[in-house]
């Protein structure tokens, strides 16, 4: 079989069912593993920056290492939406840091391994969705007055970066340049499909 043919879906993982028709190509289910490790990366890349203070969205004395806090910044600065003073009374809180901060490095490196896919993507979702209603796009001014950067009321990138993460979790892309076919043949991992 070249590179070129389609393979049939149910080569591919074990648990998917045999759909007359379905098939995916070579050339897509390694655009999906591309996809992943991208997307993996975008967290992976977060929690690097906020812990070392790599000097592209924090600086090296707010680093996470150097006692700043990664959610206080993005979080006191909400200034949009109907949960400002919710996001602003746990923003700075150490258990807001460390769910955020673990839930980065944990998504990131599912992803990237393509282990868990489907936990890393339904968390990857939650938070960006958290993020969304922080950033709350459909607002066209601030609590100020102040026109906001919202350029889409309806689709901005943390709504692409969810449907990336269903995308990804939908179509096992973690077979493919991962380590997604050894996760599946786990003894805990056969037993609870969810944690595909």
């Amino acid at each position: 079989m070249t590179s070129q043919q389609p393979i049939s879906v149910n080569t591919v993982h074990p648990e998917i069912a045999e759909i007359p028709g379905a098939m995916i190509t070579s050339y897509a289910a390694k655009a999906l593993a591309v996809l992943r490790i991208a997307a993996g990366f975008l967290f992976l890349w977060a929690f690097l920056d906020k812990t070392f203070g790599l000097h592209y969205s924090t600086p090296s004395a707010k680093a996470w290492i150097h006692g700043g806090s990664p959610t206080k910044g993005f979080l006191k600065g909400v200034a949009v939406g109907p949960f400002q003073s919710a996001f602003h009374s746990i923003a700075g809180n150490p258990v807001t840091d460390w769910l955020f901060m673990l839930g980065l490095l944990g998504i990131g490196t599912a992803m990237i391994a393509g282990v868990a896919v489907r936990v890393a993507a339904a968390s990857g979702v939650l938070m960006v969705a958290f993020m969304w209603l922080a950033t709350y796009p459909l607002a066209q001014h601030t609590s100020a007055g102040a026109a906001t950067s919202s350029t889409n009321p309806f689709v901005d990138e943390h709504v692409m970066d969810a449907l990336v993460l269903i995308v990804l979790a939908l179509t096992y892309a973690g077979t493919t340049w991962g380590l997604g076919r050894m996760w599946a043949r786990l003894p805990f991992v056969t037993r609870h499909r969810w944690a595909l």
